[in-house]
């Protein structure tokens, strides 16, 4: 504190001296500093908490008993949120205090550990889409997709305003996309779905020279395959429009490159690797062509040599970012989401990509299974669509809401979409209780 007191210099976090607050809120004319806030009195600390004291052991006992009152049941649920087994590997190598504590590494001298993982992480992304470009990383899949418009919007080889996104869009992905867009020119509009995957007729019909953005997805929200991808693509390059694609790394490990199909940006929930599902927290992947890298989001790990002609992992293009730029960055993404990027990292890895293609492969198979298992009862139609799925499948009964209820109280948790519509997830951590789960629907549907 320069051999000043903490009583006349502050501290190093609130360096304001007793002097200077007084001479500010004179300046002001107010008596103290509560005046230059509006604090509701309902919510306004008055000095007690109104927590009782207890000790270490009684807290401990009154947690287990208020977990012990959660259900325990079986998720098949999916929508966007996946749990693929994550192995004790991961949890131990990225909980090691060198990982785990880093923030953003822009001092590059102390972090190239983290900083190649990174790189690692970005050179995977670019194997599985075929873009070029990676960055390391967003939010989640929703951020991710805003942040692919807003590029969109500032890139010069698009024109237009509008935004195309499918009909049927998880509510999160469409709330911050309108979000993120508000405050700009940009306006998102819809297109419809026939059979859950893109009608490609009414689309056509959507796409004009105002279009700068058209959004396709695949697995869908309801796991089906987009089987017109390509032709998507073709429409969104024919009127200048930027094309993006959103799918997750465990699916593009077994589906045609986006790139091959035209994409300009990948957009998608990386969290499938890495993490359990959360249905909340998750990790964005992004992914697009060279000629957008100084316009990609978010942080970009490169590699180069040092003064000695090492090899070097560094940060690059930092001019694009708010700790420079500020109100003139690409974006104002606050945390690269570096620790969680870096076990996705480790989870592909451990499984290489001979085990990535297996557990995609799982996923189709899986999910067919299980919808064959349950067309196969009275009162049950599933898939409702003519379509291959991943992971995931729509099933049709008379009484969505009660067969859901029915299936709760056997210890299994669906997806409800409409009065006579659910939603089955399967992955390798509930599929040892997919015959389980047909047998409790013959149950609830007789």
């Amino acid at each position: 504190m320069s051999g000043r007191s903490a009583g006349t210099s502050g501290s190093p976090f609130a360096p304001h001296t007793a002097d200077e607050t007084a001479g500010m809120l004179e300046k002001l004319g107010v008596d103290d500093e509560a005046e230059l806030f509006d604090i509701p009195e309902a919510v306004a600390f008055d000095g007690e908490f109104g927590i009782p004291q207890r000790d270490e052991r009684t807290v401990r006992a009154d947690l287990r008993e208020t977990f012990a009152r959660n259900d325990d049941l079986v998720e098949f649920l999916g929508r966007g949120h996946y749990s693929h087994y994550v192995p004790a590997v991961v949890d131990d190598l990225s909980s090691r205090s060198e990982f785990l504590t880093s923030y953003t590494q822009y001092q590059p001298e102390i972090t190239q550990g983290f900083l190649q993982a990174l790189f690692e992480y970005q050179s995977i992304l670019v194997e599985l889409t075929g873009l070029p470009i990676a960055n390391c990383s967003m939010y989640d899949a929703a951020t991710a997709l805003a942040e692919a418009a807003l590029l969109a919007d500032r890139v010069r080889s698009t024109s237009g305003s509008t935004v195309l996104v499918p009909e049927d869009l998880r509510d999160g992905k469409r709330g911050t996309l309108d979000n993120y867009v508000d405050g700009s020119e940009l306006t998102v509009e819809t297109y419809p779905y026939a059979d859950n995957t893109a009608d490609l007729d009414a689309l056509a019909d959507s796409v004009d020279e105002d279009t700068a953005f058209v959004y396709a997805e695949t697995p869908t929200v309801t796991g089906a395959i987009e089987p017109e991808l390509a032709a998507i693509g073709d429409l969104a390059d024919e009127h200048d429009a930027l094309f993006c694609v959103g799918s997750d790394p465990v699916a593009l490990s077994l589906l045609e490159e986006p790139a091959a199909v035209g994409a300009d940006v990948v957009v998608g929930e990386a969290g499938a690797l890495g993490l359990p599902a959360s249905y909340g927290m998750g990790l964005g992947l992004f992914a697009c062509s060279e000629e957008f890298l100084r316009q990609v989001p978010g942080r970009l790990v490169g590699k180069s040599e040092d003064a000695e002609d090492r090899r070097a992992f560094t940060l690059t293009l930092q001019t694009r970012e708010q700790h420079i730029r500020k109100e003139r960055a690409t974006s104002n993404i606050c945390t690269n989401q570096a620790w969680v990027a870096l076990r996705a990292a480790m989870h592909a890895a451990y499984l290489g990509p001979e085990g990535l293609v297996d557990l995609a492969e799982d996923c189709v198979r899986d999910a067919a299974s299980e919808a064959a298992s349950l067309d196969a009862l009275d009162g049950v139609e599933a898939p409702l669509d003519d379509r291959h799925h991943f992971r995931e499948f729509t099933v049709g009964v008379d009484d969505a809401p009660g067969v859901a209820g029915g299936l709760e109280e056997r210890g299994f948790a669906v997806h409800v979409l409409d009065d006579e519509t659910l939603q089955v997830c399967v992955t390798d951590l509930n599929v040892d209780a997919a015959d389980d789960l047909v047998a409790a629907f013959a149950e609830v549907v007789r």
